[in-house]
């Protein structure tokens, strides 16, 4: 049996979970470091329909280390609800260093959109979402991931944000929320009950 080099298995779910692309919303949630940003970019970058998904990471919302429950009520109430209205929706970025709010960022109606990040699945953002993709890791997995991409600006942070995430999907249960469910391997992603041998 061949070992796969990539999340296709992973992508090959989500199309079938998504149907006919259209201008669908997706959400994909997961802890850090668990692979959400890579996944959307490869479902960015393979996506079947005519029409290139924007793509928006939480990242850019959080307004600092403790912002990650004001990004999820931002993510909704800014983005998701106006577009369900078939409006004009916006996200706010903010400059990490300057430790300040930017710009706002706008996104029109129409198109498809993948929102990754913590704080993205949520039961207010879930049923505004045409699918709801969760990733799972091992812990250290995980803490390997995150802190090699983001190193010692990460490290003095990593408690405090388990913590707030913790709370988040204690209260939210994101990954019962979803419709697809999967989780990281050391390079890629894939379904769920799959074995990276397969």
């Amino acid at each position: 049996m061949t070992r796969p080099e990539d999340s296709s298995a992973a992508r090959a779910q989500a199309w079938a979970a998504l149907g006919e692309p259209g201008a669908q919303i997706l959400l994909i949630e997961g802890p850090s470091g668990a692979g959400k940003s890579t996944f959307a970019g490869e479902l960015r970058q393979h996506w079947p329909g005519p029409d290139t998904p924007r793509l928006v990471r939480m990242d850019g919302l959080y307004p600092g280390w403790s912002g990650l429950e004001a990004a999820a009520r931002a993510l909704v109430r800014d983005l998701l609800l106006p577009l369900s209205r078939g409006e004009r929706g916006f996200w706010t970025g903010y400059d990490w260093e300057a430790g300040h709010t930017t710009k706002q960022y706008p996104v029109d109606p129409g198109l498809p959109l993948i929102v990754e990040g913590c704080g993205a699945l949520s039961r207010a953002s879930a049923r505004l979402a045409d699918l709801r993709i969760w990733i799972g890791a091992e812990d250290g997995l995980r803490k390997r991931r995150a802190l090699a991409r983001d190193g010692d600006t990460y490290l003095p942070h990593w408690d405090a944000w388990q913590r707030d995430y913790e709370i988040f999907t204690a209260r939210e249960d994101p990954r019962a929320l979803a419709d697809l469910r999967l989780r990281a391997t050391e390079t890629f992603v894939i379904p769920e009950g799959h074995s990276a041998a397969e």
